[in-house]
């Protein structure tokens, strides 16, 4: 039997490896595919609000895909998804939002006013990427230097492994980011806050929503125009903004549900 086709885009600084247990549970009933590591490519440099980044996920759709598939986007991913959802819906069969949550109104207006200010740099998570350590003697002390640290002390055993795996590369000195910091700080430094104005008017196709209880990025969006984007499919799981490394298990289930109730409003 065909499986249905699932294209997944990861979050900002995480190549898609990292989401390898998530994969392989969601392998059962999809077929997964995904862009090893979006915003890496120079013909599809970032910019403000990522046009190039939506152009580069929707050219690797058309060459992966004979007709529409269903994406599941976190983070970065989430918000790249409703983009190409918009722009090209014929790609699509639907979309599922993993801690991606709309910024709109007063929001969206402080992103755009804010940026590129050192008022926009306080609050942004580009402080802490600019000055992220990138170089290490090795993998085993890569892996120790994150493991030490709380936000990644609560994911699930073998994904920070995963993320080790897929989110090194060789250097002279050891090993190095593959995600360079210069790039996701650019990244959070160019988040669009066109999104509110580009759902509010309703969704070309079926869209839900997943989010983590004690998600501080939710918190800082606010949910209420992430609500009257997504109606019934609306849901939210014990965990943080990373809630699919934490557990990919009950994300694993919770996203093959909201697939299922999505596509059965089509």
């Amino acid at each position: 039997m065909t499986l249905p086709q699932l294209h997944f885009a990861h979050a900002n600084s995480y190549p898609a490896g990292t989401y390898r247990k998530l994969f392989g549970l969601l392998g059962q009933y999809f077929e997964v595919q995904a862009l090893d590591m979006h915003a890496h490519d120079p013909a599809y440099p970032v910019s403000t609000g990522w046009p190039e980044l939506v152009r580069e996920y929707i050219d690797d759709l058309e060459r992966r895909y004979s007709g529409p598939v269903i994406l599941v986007g976190h983070s970065l991913g989430g918000m790249l998804s409703v983009m190409v959802a918009k722009q090209r819906p014929d790609l699509v069969r639907g979309v599922v939002l993993l801690d991606s949550p709309v910024v709109a109104g007063w929001r969206a207006l402080l992103v755009r006013l804010a940026r590129n200010t050192a008022l926009g740099e306080r609050f942004s998570p580009a402080r802490f990427s600019a000055r992220r350590r990138k170089l290490w003697p090795d993998a085993q002390a890569a892996y120790e230097h994150f493991a030490a640290k709380d936000m990644f002390a609560i994911w699930a055993p073998q994904v920070l492994r995963d993320y080790i795996d897929s989110g090194l590369a060789p250097h002279a000195q050891g090993v190095q980011l593959r995600f360079t910091r210069e790039v996701e700080t650019d990244v959070y430094r160019s988040l669009p806050h066109h999104i509110g104005g580009l759902v509010k008017d309703g969704f070309p196709v079926p869209i839900g929503f997943i989010g983590g209880t004690e998600s501080v990025e939710c918190r800082q969006a606010g949910l209420k125009a992430t609500r009257k984007l997504v109606g019934p499919f609306f849901r939210q799981v014990p965990g943080g903004h990373l809630f699919p490394m934490e557990n990919p298990e009950l994300t694993a289930q919770v996203v093959r549900e909201m697939i299922t109730a999505l596509l059965a409003k089509r």
